[in-house]
């Protein structure tokens, strides 16, 4: 297995010969992110309708199955992009945060941990205008305005700013930087409990497993703020209303009940069991290849 693992590492500075030890995890995470997104993409877009008008599960596939499959895939560039580029920052920053903090800042692992975990995903949120038009292209209302990727970046921009582009950046915030730390912080414990990995093949069972289990415990615990998140964004114009506003909006229009301000978590709890799941074994996988 180790002569398998240096064939792997000789294949890819082949391929990669530029990469540094450094640029490796920027480069893993974004290939982790790609492959992840081609596989749940339509997966994510029944839950987007959960999430914005609170129906169920089989009415967000009726909605689907109307538009054919031709707009099954629309609106796939704005996530393809920012999730290849935020994950790989995710990654990224927080190997090269950890060790700025550790070696100048001091003090305990967990905190300058956590920490750069925080500035990591502060730093994704960077990319909010991709979420932005992700939801436009998927919200079937706006269907007949917006027809690509790049005419609705510019309609936005043209016509309302790009402050525009930023609506629902609070909940991002809010979503980014504990998710991080939680995920990093708890990663390796997890794996350290599951069985003894000999083998590449187990190697990638942990970590798909790994994974998967830190996406649906976080997709759970933050399916709120993906809630606010939406609601916010599938606005085009008008006042910018607060977080707070919005979520009391939402709270009224679901019957002040908790379970319907969770409805679609189901189907976000088994997206992010596989999500999380392939993109923790793809990264940890390529990292090794590197």
């Amino acid at each position: 297995m180790e002569q398998e693992a240096r064939q792997g590492r000789r294949r890819s500075h082949v391929l990669l010969p530029t990469l540094g030890p450094r640029g490796r995890h920027y480069a893993c995470g974004s290939c982790a992110s790609f492959t992840n997104i081609l596989v749940t993409f339509p997966i994510q877009k029944v839950l987007f309708r959960q999430q914005l008008h609170g129906v169920r599960a089989t009415d967000a596939l009726r909605q689907l199955r109307q538009e054919g499959l031709r707009n099954l895939y629309r609106g796939l560039l704005p996530p393809l992009l920012q999730k290849s580029t935020t994950l790989a920052l995710m990654f990224g920053l927080y190997e090269d945060l950890s060790r700025l903090l550790s070696r100048h800042a001091g003090g305990p692992e967990l905190l300058t941990c956590g920490t750069a975990a925080v500035l990591a995903g502060a730093a994704e949120a960077v990319f909010t205008p991709f979420e932005r038009v992700q939801t436009l292209l998927q919200d079937h209302r706006h269907h007949g305005r917006f027809n690509n990727t790049f005419h609705t970046f510019r309609t936005l921009v043209r016509d309302y700013g790009a402050r525009e582009c930023y609506r629902g950046l609070v909940p991002i915030l809010l979503r980014n930087g504990p998710s991080n730390a939680l995920f990093f912080g708890l990663r390796g414990p997890i794996k350290r409990q599951l069985p003894d990995a000999r083998t590449r093949a187990v190697h990638l069972v942990n970590d798909f497993i790994c994974g998967g289990l830190l996406g649906a415990m976080l997709g759970i615990l933050f399916y709120p703020c993906n809630v606010l998140k939406t609601r916010l964004q599938s606005q085009v114009g008008g006042d910018f209303l607060s977080s707070r506003q919005a979520l009391l909006t939402i709270w009224r229009e679901r019957g002040g009940k908790v379970t319907h301000l969770f409805r679609g978590a189901h189907l976000n709890y088994h997206r992010s069991i596989l999500s999380w799941g392939i993109i923790n074994a793809t990264y940890e996988l390529l990292l090794k290849l590197m």
